[in-house]
């Protein structure tokens, strides 16, 4: 009897052991599951695709995992439908070279470009859309210098050359959502003064190269910033400098949009893109006005979009650019949206170089750059003939 009991005691104090040693592991796989640094995260996606796993971790804009989602089930591999591809040759070009130049330059310099990405469980890594860019840099500089139509306008040379990668819509909101939301974005012309007045009297700052280090700003929101820290008597007065003075609709529109052109009042004028920012997120359903989050501009040459840093950041033109996910789709994807125009099928092409603050993470959009505009009506006149929803495909070069 004393040997039963005996017996029953060692296997109750065993299974205990077992328990909380299994308990224990849990909680440590948990922890580093949800809180995985960059490279481990980049690690596991190659791993993953070698094991013919298709979950794929997607992080937000400060590196931080959100969730982890079936690749497979957002890209499946297809044929272009049969529809001329749309897109204006040099304006293509000039942005597929400059994106591929920004790998060039900066490929060691900023991690975030070596992802991956989602593309990973198809087996496409990094290598392949560099091949895909200099593939598409070199076919149309040829055609163009033979004065022939782009042969990336046509959808059998694309089925041909290409493995054709349909992304259906992935929103944890909107499970329903399977198209791609198209939203759009420009660059707006603006009245401004050098000087501040009664009619332009909210200031654009830059951060003083010699303050870089400084993280000073990152403690105010856009509402202090407004209240006039940094105008004479403000606490921070004399660390920023100011570029421009707008009015509240001028500055929320090039903080939306991220470049601005100002006409100022005595006849010159400038492009000003976004620089840093205050280190809050951007929070979606949020009016503008009441948004914390807050960026300081410099001067640029032309409409700018994806950078590490502002003097990297690449030159972008209208009608072929997309904003969106550069972390978890990747930053070069050549994107083709597809979508009815009156009784016509459309499909327009464009490469991902740039995001912003709504895109990280966003499976389920992308922002098309539609040009330079005036003011909001003319914007909104000529995005009418844009869809608000599209069928999208990646290409990428076999």
């Amino acid at each position: 009897m004393i040997n039963i009991r005996l017996g029953l005691k060692v296997q109750i104090l065993a299974g205990l052991i077992t328990f909380l040693s299994v308990i224990g592991v849990s909680q440590y796989q948990f922890l580093h599951a949800t809180n995985k640094p960059l490279h481990t995260q980049q690690k596991n996606e190659q791993h993953q695709s070698q094991d013919s796993s298709v979950f794929y971790s997607v992080i937000d804009e400060w590196q931080k995992y959100k969730y982890s989602v079936n690749g497979k089930s957002i890209l499946e591999p297809m044929k272009l439908p049969n529809t001329k591809v749309s897109f204006n040759a040099n304006d293509l070009f000039f942005v597929l070279t400059n994106t591929r130049k920004y790998f060039q330059d900066y490929y060691q310099k900023d991690q975030n470009i070596s992802r991956n990405g989602l593309l990973v469980s198809q087996g496409v890594k990094v290598e392949d859309v560099l091949k895909t860019l200099d593939f598409m840099i070199s076919t149309l500089r040829e055609d163009m210098k033979k004065n022939r139509p782009p042969r990336l306008q046509d959808p059998n040379f694309i089925n041909a050359n290409f493995q054709v990668i349909k992304w259906k819509a992935y929103n944890p909101d909107k499970p329903e959502q399977k198209q791609l939301r198209i939203t759009k974005y420009a660059v707006f012309t603006h009245p401004g003064s050098h000087t501040k007045t009664s009619t332009y009297n909210i200031p654009i700052y830059s951060l003083k190269d010699n303050l870089s280090t400084d993280k000073f700003y990152t403690k105010y929101t856009k509402q202090d910033v407004l209240s006039g820290i940094y105008e004479p008597g403000g606490k921070e007065f004399g660390k920023v400098e100011t570029l421009a003075y707008l009015t509240r609709q001028g500055l929320e529109e090039a903080l939306m949009q991220g470049t601005i052109l100002i006409n100022f009042t005595d006849g010159s004028k400038g492009f000003f893109n976004v620089d840093r920012n205050n280190g809050i997120s951007y929070i979606r359903g949020v009016r503008d006005t009441l948004q914390k989050r807050y960026w300081y501009f410099r001067p640029v040459d032309q409409i700018k979009g994806y950078g590490y840093k502002i003097d990297t950041k690449i030159s972008i033109r209208p009608g072929v650019t997309f904003a969106g996910d550069v972390l978890n789709i990747g930053l070069g994807r050549v994107v083709l949206i597809e979508y009815n125009q009156g009784q016509n099928k459309r499909l327009q092409m464009g490469v991902v170089a740039d995001t912003g603050g709504a895109f990280l993470p966003n499976l389920h959009q992308l922002d098309y750059l539609a040009g330079v505009f005036k003011n909001q009506t003319e914007f909104r006149q000529y995005i009418r003939q844009l869809p608000e929803y599209a069928s999208a495909y990646i290409l990428v070069k076999k």
